[in-house]
């Protein structure tokens, strides 16, 4: 019995082993017409197994790119297509850049902040009324996330008043908060049994 670790590295993991190994085949074939037709049998298996790439308008073209890559360019057959270098040949790309932002307390998050800066500029009104109702759901809401012992209606007010520097604050005797939605747990709602 051979392991996957014993074998080669899969060109394309997509395709499986079965593909790979009927390549690794047609390769080796020395009549160039049985070649032919051999690639051919492999691009109508190719095509069936990923039947996503037919909404692409150049899904052949693909296909047999991904043929002569898996052989590793050596399968010498007639390409009805100008064959495109796939993978190690093509430049990695940039890394793209992760916007790293000072944030004060993790559990509420960069938006959350923002919110709050944008509270103090605003006049009092109905609109500041609506957004500072729905910053302090959302701070309970994330605090009842991050730890639910931590949750407490009136650290959110003390939070909220502390990061505006007093200049916005949330009267607890005349705001209702919007109850906590818990989320699903991960193991479908079954506990699991002690051995």
């Amino acid at each position: 019995m051979k392991y996957n670790t014993q074998r080669d590295k899969l060109q394309m993991p997509e395709y499986g082993r079965g593909i790979q190994d009927m390549i690794a085949y047609a390769v080796t074939v020395e009549d160039r017409e049985e070649r032919q037709r051999c690639a051919e049998s492999i691009f109508s298996i190719m095509i069936n197994m990923q039947p996503q790439l037919r909404e692409q308008p150049d899904y052949k073209h693909r296909i047999w790119d991904h043929i002569a890559y898996i052989s590793g360019y050596k399968l010498d057959v007639d390409y009805p297509f100008e064959i495109n270098r796939l993978g190690d040949d093509a430049p990695a790309p940039e890394p793209v850049k992760y916007p790293m932002k000072n944030i004060r307390q993790r559990q509420y998050g960069f938006l959350i902040e923002e919110s709050l800066r944008q509270l103090v500029e605003m006049p009092e009104g109905e609109e500041r009324d609506e957004l500072l109702a729905l910053t302090a759901n959302q701070m309970k809401q994330s605090l009842f996330v991050w730890n639910r012992d931590a949750m407490d209606e009136e650290k959110v007010a003390s939070d909220i008043y502390r990061y505006t520097k007093g200049q916005v604050e949330l009267d607890l005797d005349n705001f209702h908060f919007a109850p906590v939605q818990a989320l699903p747990r991960q193991d479908g709602g079954k506990k699991k049994k002690k051995k």
